[in-house]
């Protein structure tokens, strides 16, 4: 049965854009092995979910749904509103390339994670995040 637009429109607003459960899956991870960081970073561009400043590494948990995950396929399920979703879906993954090219041209790592990517290999996020710190570590680049 299709939902009424109060029911749509009630789920949309509950939609966080932090604190989201897979977000809070990766930072468990990384505070349980003993790594810190800093969450939304409103100073550094983009925002990211976690930074590690001095390391110069960004983290951002992308969900499939507001990114775009497999989009060119994805993009056909919108049956109704395509003229409102189709562009803001697309100018995620617009902003989203934007980001990443002015943090690497800053000097940043940056790394992205799918929701699906957290929740089926958490650990394997964890050993990306850890490399990527070592990496900046190892080679002192600030």
């Amino acid at each position: 049965m299709p939902k009424t637009k109060e029911q749509i429109s009630y789920n949309m607003r509950r939609v966080k854009y932090k604190d989201s459960k897979i977000e809070l899956m990766l930072r468990k991870g990384l505070w349980e092995k003993g790594i810190r960081y800093r969450k939304n970073v409103s100073s550094i561009y983009g925002h990211p979910d976690l930074a590690f400043i001095g390391k110069r590494v960004a983290v951002f948990v992308d969900s499939e749904f507001w990114h775009g995950y497999n989009w060119e396929e994805r993009k056909k399920d919108f049956k109704s509103h395509q003229e409102f979703w189709i562009p803001k879906i697309e100018r995620n993954i617009e902003r989203d390339s934007e980001v990443n090219e002015k943090l690497k041209s800053e000097g940043w790592t940056v790394l992205r994670f799918w929701g699906k990517e957290v929740e089926k290999n958490l650990d394997e996020c964890i050993r990306r995040v850890l490399e990527a710190i070592d990496y900046h570590e190892k080679n002192q680049i600030n």
